[in-house]
């Protein structure tokens, strides 16, 4: 079976994606396939968008704003957390189809 993607757009300097893909797009960095997302990995992510210098501080500061049971990953359940994060520092528009 094929997986549709698409072409992310940008409109007004955001970048645009749904819910889902943006879960597909974190998860390619989830080094170790544990199904949650650690400050290293997060960085690597932040690194890859453009997201300029002091990835891992920027990567420490997000998981501690977004993780919400405090155990220093963002799983499957605070995913919401982080796109309403990436939404309001990081350029990105989730869109909830």
């Amino acid at each position: 079976m094929a997986i549709k993607t698409r072409t992310y757009s940008v409109v007004d300097g955001k970048r645009e994606m749904t819910i889902e893909e943006f879960k597909r797009w974190l998860k390619k960095f989830d080094d170790d396939k544990d199904g949650s997302i650690s400050r290293d990995e997060l960085a690597d992510a932040i690194r890859v968008s453009r997201g300029g210098w002091f990835t891992r501080r920027k990567s420490k500061c997000i998981i501690r704003s977004v993780d919400a049971n405090r155990n220093g990953f963002i799983d499957d359940n605070e995913i919401k957390n982080l796109a309403e994060f990436a939404e309001k520092y990081l350029n990105v528009k989730i869109l909830y189809l």
